[in-house]
């Protein structure tokens, strides 16, 4: 009983040390962006030893693939929502979501460009993730054609490429905050545009 105690403290110890770590990461990431910062920094900004830190992880962008991965579940839980809905507003509300979520996440996303642009590990952990996306859609839009309620003559992997990376193009403007619409607008027109195309 005393061992399994021992063991559950060396255990919370072990994931108290990798949520600092995280933390750290995050902060000081957003304050030097991916390029500049160094695992040294978040190291010492976690306040744990070398050694210790390199047990939970093997570098700087093995650390932001954690955080892009717990990032990123926030937009697979949208996703998770039948990407072919029963109503155009549905549809709509969904586009809105995924955008507005890439607004609430701006700084951490501006870092995982910065990444993705320089890390080839952290650019293919984003294809995987946008694989999953479109594997998602395209599962659904197949099953809507099975209904009858989507032309069938359409290629579901091709109408999900198309609608993942119009949703992509704009969530990566508005985290540069080059937008020039409202994020509402957007939401609609994409929407509109994406139905009409697909809805029988």
């Amino acid at each position: 009983m005393n061992t399994s105690k021992v063991a559950d403290k060396r255990h919370m110890r072990s994931i108290m040390t990798r949520q600092k770590l995280l933390q750290a990461a995050k902060e000081v990431f957003m304050e030097e962006g991916f390029q500049k910062a160094t695992i040294t920094q978040i190291i010492k900004k976690a306040n744990v030893g070398y050694g210790t830190a390199y047990v939970h992880f093997g570098g700087k962008d093995e650390i932001l693939i954690v955080l892009m991965e717990d990032v990123m579940e926030q937009f697979y839980q949208i996703a998770e929502t039948p990407f072919f809905p029963t109503s155009k507003e549905e549809a709509q509300q969904q586009a809105y979501s995924f955008l507005k979520m890439a607004e609430a996440e701006r700084s951490m996303m501006r870092v995982f460009a910065q990444a993705i642009g320089v890390s080839p590990v952290v650019s293919a952990k984003w294809k995987e993730i946008r694989e999953k996306f479109i594997q998602r859609i395209s599962q659904d839009i197949a099953y809507s054609q099975k209904k009858g309620l989507a032309k069938a003559q359409l290629n579901p992997e091709l109408v999900a490429r198309g609608w993942f990376f119009t949703n992509e193009m704009y969530l990566w403007e508005i985290v540069r905050n080059e937008h020039q619409a409202s994020v509402e607008d957007i939401a609609q027109t994409i929407t509109t545009v994406y139905t009409t195309g697909l809805y029988l």
